[in-house]
Formats: structure tokens, sequence, C-alpha cells
């Protein structure tokens, strides 16, 4: 198979990063540019020193001519950039950015949301992609079953908690050492952007609104991953009816597995998978759900969505070494 030409907007945060990272070893990439407004010329290792020996790649502001872009630019800024740089109309776009998720057609462009385990069908026919959130993969993750199963009838209630990664490379007062390291602390009370997405998921999965979902966002004292906990009433029987809805939704997606026992965050870091434990409690059904966010929550999932656009299996250039320590 002829490998397909990659470019990559916005090429010096951490979504990037990973991007490359997976990417520098896909069997069926090219990677034909990488672009940035203020590395122009630099290697990528210079800024990404994990890839120092890995790549000879320097940064540009010449996109070429690929198969797809990936979109790593600041949250508004994807339309800009579609704005003003000229694309071929068979060139695909995986945006990484909040701009198509709650409003997919832009330009004579339709952006498909590409939460890989529920709307594979339609990813599979896609052109164009408005990757989910990092937030938004772990807590649809663990609710799309119910929804499916006509058992999402109540509010849901949700405490996650980010590694510092999940808010950019940019230093701020709530991101550098000094401060998040032994500290944890809430943001974003009930108004997290990913909101929006997560009920239009719901709406589209149940044809009817969303119920409330009440999202209490934490931020870490470790870099990378996010843990999940979420719960809602339980109408659907004993637990291990609710277990086998999971099991059951999940069956054909490579990267989801419900596990019998309890989970932390270590089992997921580096990796592209999403792990799921379910519990009943007083009437409750509880779902922990971990990934990395920045992988499955982010440039994993997105490589996810160009292997299925393109005709590849979904876990091409995906089956990393996981790392218990």
């Amino acid at each position: 198979m002829q490998k397909i030409k990659v470019a990559i907007a916005g090429g010096t945060g951490y979504t990037a990063g990973e991007l490359l990272r997976i990417l520098i070893n896909h069997p069926n990439v090219e990677i034909i540019s990488v672009l940035s407004t203020t590395s122009v010329g630099e290697s990528i290792s210079s800024v990404h020193r994990d890839l120092f020996g890995d790549t000879d790649l320097k940064f540009t502001d010449q996109i070429g001519d690929p198969d797809v872009v990936f979109l790593c630019l600041g949250h508004g800024l994807s339309k800009e950039f579609i704005d003003n740089t000229p694309l071929k109309e068979s060139c695909k776009i995986i945006d990484l950015g909040n701009d198509f998720r709650l409003d997919p057609c832009y330009k004579g462009r339709e952006f498909i949301y590409g939460l890989t385990d529920t709307f594979k069908e339609e990813i599979l026919k896609a052109n164009n992609i408005a990757n989910p959130g990092c937030f938004a993969t772990a807590i649809q993750t663990a609710i799309t079953p119910l929804a499916k199963a006509g058992l999402l009838n109540n509010e849901v209630h949700v405490t996650a908690i980010t590694g510092s990664t999940g808010a950019g490379k940019k230093p701020t007062d709530t991101t550098h050492f000094s401060y998040r390291d032994n500290n944890i602390s809430i943001y974003k009370l009930f108004t997290h952007q990913h909101l929006g997405e997560i009920a239009r998921t719901i709406s589209t999965l149940t044809g009817k609104e969303s119920p409330a979902i009440n999202f209490v966002p934490m931020r870490g004292d470790f870099p990378r991953g996010i843990f999940a906990s979420v719960y809602t009433k339980w109408e659907g029987g004993s637990a291990d009816d609710a277990v086998n809805i999971y099991k059951e939704y999940y069956k054909e997606s490579p990267f989801v597995h419900v596990s019998e026992k309890g989970i932390s965050v270590k089992e997921v870091v580096n990796t592209n998978k999403i792990l799921l434990h379910i519990e009943l409690h007083n009437g409750y059904i509880h779902i922990a759900s971990i990934i990395d966010n920045l992988v499955k929550g982010a440039s994993g999932q997105a490589v996810e969505n160009m292997n299925m656009i393109f005709g590849l299996d979904q876990t091409t250039g995906l089956k990393f070494k996981s790392s218990a320590f």
C-alpha cells in the first residue's frame, strides 16, 4: 500500500509531540510536513527531545501536498487555518481541537465526531473528523452503553482528575511545578467545555435530551492520565447484567476493556487503552473509566480515526508497550 502523506499543523505542543511519536513509527505513514509559526527550520527533536535520534524532520511553514492534515492548534484556530491554507478537496482533516465537535459543517466540509468505539460506521465513511476531547472520551465511554440500552434516564455524577499535560504546554499559574506538585484542585466546576459534546452524543444515541451531567473536573499532581468516577441510578437488574451490557457494547472495540478488578491510572499510561470497572451500590451503578489523556484522549484516537478513514486496521501503529511502574 502507498504510504499516507501526513501534515501536522501546530507541531510544538504536547498533543503534536504525542502524534509525532506515534506516526514516526506507523508503518503506513510518511510525515511530509510539521507546521509551526515559531520554530521554522528548527529540528523536531529540538522541541520534542525524546525524539532525538528518531527523526531528522524539521519544522516548516510549507504544508506540501498531504493526504491528511492533523490540526493540533489552539481551540478556535482550526477554522482560521482552513480559511488561510489551500488544501485540495480530497485532503482529509482530523481536528484535535474543539472547533467542529458541536458545529460539524464548515466551508463545504462535514466533520464526523470521532468517538471511535461508538461511531465506527460513520467514521469509516468520513472525510473529516472532529476528534473528541480527553475528558469527553473517558466519560462517554463510561455512559454510552447505558444510553444505548435505554438505561440512562437520570442525572449523571462525574468526578474526574487529569494530569497536567491536559492543560497544554504553555505554563500558567495552575500548571507550573510549584503549584501542581503535591496538590489537587477543582476547576470549571459544572461548566467544562467537554459537556456539550457529551450531551450531543447522548442525544444522538437516545433521540432525546441528555440528562444532566454534573461534572467536577480536578487537576492532578501527575503529568499523564485521566481517572473518571461516574455514577447514576441503576434500573437494569443484577451486577452481572450491568457488566454484560458493557462487554457486549465493546466486544468489537480493540482498545476498550472491562476489568473485573479495580483499576488505576498507571495501567493505561502510554497506551491507547480504556479500562472500565463496573459496580452496583445502593441502587446506583458506578463506572470507573481510565485513559491516557494524550493517547486515547487525543493523538491515539486521532490515529485510530485516520486508520479507519483510510481503510487500515483500527489498531495499526497503536500497539504500544504497557508500563506498570
